[in-house]
């Protein structure tokens, strides 16, 4: 089963792309950029990620961005990830960042955008895997700021597939972003909102989601599974729910995956993501699914479906790279030899492609 989950092509939905800050990185970063950090090491700042709940994570992953101050620290940290991905035999992924909690620091929109652009454009070219955004609200600023960023991103349109809401759920619910998420659909835009684990009025957050807001996807969106009448209405819209059976610094198990099993067997299009792994024992992809795939004894079948899912979801257009895509679904349904699939993933790239 790990040469399988390792060697199958791979499709990412949600991950955050300040998530993937790994301590080494972190470090250098504070260095060159003249940021004093609590601790010397990569290993004693990695050993320091320490959380209990949402809202002390957040605290963590804020804290963490603070080193991000140019254009040329953007683009490392995107290029590390897909880097790190592409050896794992990832070819698409879509990636959250979250411009305003730069721009409330005095970076500049551009500044962040540009480097993840360019990390983009090259990792496309060098290595063949695509990678598209999802423009990040932050739910604890307001609806204010959060048309502020969605218009600063109109000038990147073309850069951009879709507008998430992330953050602290608390007190936040997606109707708080209604006229915002409004204009997003109106320019284009695919939309997708968090909607976390243990959080109030989660079942009424996902209502909302899908009554409201009328999304495209969830993030997270575990508590689904609370409520028949939603687990009959998302099936029925087939809308996807992307999982994050993640890891704790303290604790290898993963989170949530006899949750993400339940949702296979009721036949739910639900798949598996990192979320933010550098804070979340630096566990990508092909660990994430191994892991959850020990932990509630996943068939060989099952997981091949959690990838074909993330490929069917995917926010990505007509042409050759919808036609990429469906290939990988082709070859995954078909469970060749892992050697054979090995090969053809290599033959999967998208290079030559364009961006958007």
């Amino acid at each position: 089963m790990d040469a399988f989950i390792r060697g199958m092509p791979k499709a990412e939905l949600h991950v955050h792309v300040e998530g993937t800050l790994e301590p080494e990185l972190r470090v250098r970063l504070a260095e060159r950029n003249g940021v004093e950090l609590p601790y010397r090491t990569a290993d004693e700042l990695a050993a320091s990620y320490a959380y209990q709940d949402l809202s002390s994570f957040l605290a963590l992953y804020f804290s963490g961005m603070d080193v991000l101050r140019t254009e040329q620290d953007f683009f490392e940290l995107t290029y590390a990830y897909l880097q790190r991905v592409h050896a794992q035999n990832v070819v698409y992924t879509e990636m959250h960042f979250d411009p305003q909690a730069h721009t409330s620091r005095g970076i500049a929109f551009d500044t962040v955008i540009s480097g993840i652009r360019r990390a983009q454009e090259m990792a496309q070219d060098e290595l063949g895997i695509r990678s598209q955004l999802i423009l990040g609200i932050l739910r604890d600023m307001s609806a204010e700021s959060a048309m502020e960023a969605l218009e600063q991103s109109l000038a990147y349109r073309d850069w951009i597939v879709g507008v998430g809401l992330d953050s602290d759920e608390k007190g936040n619910p997606p109707v708080k972003f209604r006229e915002v998420f409004e204009r997003a659909r109106a320019e284009g835009y695919k939309l997708t909102m968090h909607c976390d684990h243990l959080q109030e009025n989660s079942v009424e957050h996902i209502r909302q989601c899908l009554d409201v807001i009328g999304v495209d996807r969830i993030d997270h969106g575990y508590h689904v599974l609370d409520d028949e009448g939603l687990i009959d209405d998302v099936r029925r819209r087939h809308m996807c729910l992307t999982f994050c059976t993640t890891s704790n610094p303290s604790d290898p198990a993963p989170r949530r995956a006899a949750e993400l099993k339940r949702a296979l067997e009721l036949g739910l299009n639900v798949t598996v993501n990192t979320d933010d792994p550098a804070y979340m024992r630096s566990y990508y992809l092909s660990e994430v699914l191994l892991n959850t795939q020990q932990a509630v004894g996943l068939s060989r079948e099952q997981v091949a479906e959690l990838a074909r899912n993330a490929f069917r979801s995917a926010w990505i257009g007509e042409g050759r790279g919808r036609r990429t895509l469906m290939t990988c679904i082709c070859h995954i349904k078909a469970l060749f030899p892992i050697c054979s699939t090995t090969l053809r993933v290599r033959n999967l790239a998208f290079q030559g492609l364009p961006m958007s």
